[in-house]
């Protein structure tokens, strides 16, 4: 499985920005996909994810309402739609591909690069 994510840059609060991450390899290799995101000094946190055969999605508390994961399964693409953006969302975000069907990706098989986000206030 290859990820490559694309659709970061400079945005101000309150705007939006939609990433995308294009995948390879077999569905069955990436059952869960989904974003993580790491802000300088802190750990990598899971952002979104979405179960690629039912569409069902989670989300951190601090994105719901305000961010949306959804899929291409023709495309095989992944999109996370960033609405009203907030300083606090400045973080590099990373694509990433599970084996295992599970909401929360306590197991990540595969990373993607990558892709900067930054949140003017």
């Amino acid at each position: 499985v290859q990820l490559q994510a694309s659709g970061g840059g400079l945005a101000q609060a309150g705007n939006s920005l939609r990433l995308s991450c294009a995948a390879s390899g077999r569905t069955s290799d990436r059952l869960t996909m989904g974003w993580f995101r790491q802000a300088p000094g802190k750990a990598r946190e899971l952002v979104a994810a979405i179960n690629w055969i039912s569409g069902s999605a989670y989300y951190v508390d601090s994105v719901k309402g305000r961010f949306t994961i959804s899929r291409d399964n023709i495309k095989n693409t992944l999109f996370l739609q960033m609405d009203t953006l907030k300083s606090e969302d400045t973080a590099v975000y990373y694509c990433a591909a599970s084996r295992r069907n599970s909401a929360t990706m306590p197991e990540v098989d595969y990373w993607g690069q990558g892709t900067q986000v930054t949140v003017s206030s």
